[in-house]
């Protein structure tokens, strides 16, 4: 039987410039997560739309704006792309690897120089090792850092090109927060190789669902999300699996906002699952 769950105490920050939709204001709900029953208040939050920054789960709440929609990918019927098995084929070698949560000087070179590059105006641009070290390490439920490596001459783990903070829930894999080598000369994909990856350890895992965080309508940096199938969001009658017709154009429109070069996307705006600065909630 599940131990009883005490009712947490929510409360709401203040209105702030929002950091995917241009000229709009964002609000969040939040509360803590402590104590023996954090996992299984972090997996009840997490399916009703909550995220995790260390040790504080939250959501949007925003008085005039729903843009922001949970979703998530059935794992165990989920098919790649044809561009996706080229993800695959390309990043197969890599070596994966489970670590505790705990902040490395490699991972943080790693992320530094993945913000430089693809997010350089975002609300991370100015981490140092202790704000890292915070994301990674001050964590009250079940996860893990899982490092991607190129294996050295001798087949063993070599230089590390990618690595994900992901929570462990009873019903799948949350994907926190993911960064790689932004300008690897060789390699193509490592992004979507770290979704896939964790789409494939769900699945055999026998976990059904990967949490991808909010996937924004309108903010092209959030669009990568459309493109994993079956993809399901979170709306007001429950998780409901997007309609094919729907994802083909949203996909489509993806791949044409990337080619197009969109400044959106050039000036770095956007991503879900950064530390975040909550009021005290004492």
């Amino acid at each position: 039987m599940t131990a009883p769950i005490r009712f947490p105490r929510f409360f709401v920050t203040s209105p702030a410039p929002c950091p995917y939709l241009p000229g709009r204001q964002e609000r969040k709900v939040f509360t803590e997560l402590k104590g023996a029953h954090a996992d299984q208040l972090n997996e009840a939050l997490g399916r009703i739309g909550f995220r995790r920054s260390q040790t504080v789960a939250y959501r949007p709440s925003c008085l005039d704006c729903q843009a922001c929609v949970s979703v998530r990918v059935v794992a165990g019927e989920f098919r790649p792309s044809n561009t996706q098995k080229r993800d695959i084929k390309r990043n197969s070698d890599l070596i994966a690897t489970e670590c505790r949560p705990w902040a490395t000087d490699e991972q943080f070179e790693l992320l530094a120089r993945y913000l430089g590059e693809r997010h350089p105006d975002g609300g991370m641009s100015q981490m140092d090792e202790l704000d890292y070290a915070d994301m990674v390490e001050h964590t009250p439920v079940t996860t893990n850092v899982v490092e991607y490596r190129e294996p050295d001459a001798d087949g063993n783990p070599g230089a590390l090109v990618g690595a994900c903070l992901t929570d462990r829930q009873g019903d799948g894999l949350s994907m926190i927060y993911s960064f790689y080598d932004p300008k690897h000369p060789t390699r193509a994909g490592l992004g979507n190789y770290i979704i896939l990856d964790h789409i494939r350890r769900a699945a055999e895992q026998g976990l059904p669902y990967v949490y991808l965080g909010y996937w924004v309508d309108g903010s092209p940096r959030m669009q990568y999300k459309v493109r994993y199938r079956p993809l399901e969001r979170l709306t007001r009658e429950g998780w409901q699996v997007m309609d094919a017709e729907e994802q083909n154009r949203l996909i489509a429109k993806a791949i044409a906002q990337r080619k197009a070069g969109d400044k959106d996307v050039a000036a770095g705006r956007g991503k879900d699952g950064q530390p975040l600065r909550f009021p005290s909630s004492e």
